[in-house]
């Protein structure tokens, strides 16, 4: 959740600066290009700080090295969310961000159905998870296009 509030916050704070005469963001390509960064910088310290056990855990079963995995994805994450700050990398950082959380998913649905913790909270359930998910991803597909 509090990636979701990261995302909204960041979008409406860089949009009323935008609004209040600052020229590079009157529009809604950048503002949303530098909060879903600011997103998915948030989502990515978890791969390493606290949160990493309960990352750890979530991973399916069936894929091998769930440590190296958690590690790789949230390098993905920081290159991801570093190549939606350039105009030259936004549309393919945004397209491939978005097929991360695609493949992400299911490690979610794993900690909703098994009723993991995360950080000390429980998991979400499938439904607000898919939710999230969905606006992260409509949001990501909206950097894309612009």
């Amino acid at each position: 959740m509090v990636v979701f509030v990261v995302l909204l916050v960041s979008l409406a704070v860089l949009r009323l600066t935008g609004f209040l005469g600052v020229a590079a963001l009157d529009n809604w390509n950048l503002p949303l290009r530098v909060a879903l960064c600011l997103m998915f910088m948030v989502a990515a310290s978890a791969h390493w700080g606290r949160g990493r056990a309960d990352l750890i855990r979530m991973v399916p079963t069936v894929l091998p090295a769930p440590g190296i995995l958690v590690t790789i994805t949230g390098l993905f994450e920081i290159a991801g969310a570093v190549g939606l700050l350039l105009p030259q990398t936004a549309r393919a950082a945004a397209i491939c961000l978005a097929v991360l959380l695609i493949a992400l998913f299911p490690a979610n649905v794993r900690a909703a159905r098994h009723g993991f913790t995360i950080l000390g909270r429980p998991a979400m359930g499938v439904a607000v998870r898919g939710a999230m998910q969905a606006a992260f991803i409509a949001a990501l597909v909206a950097a894309a296009m612009s």
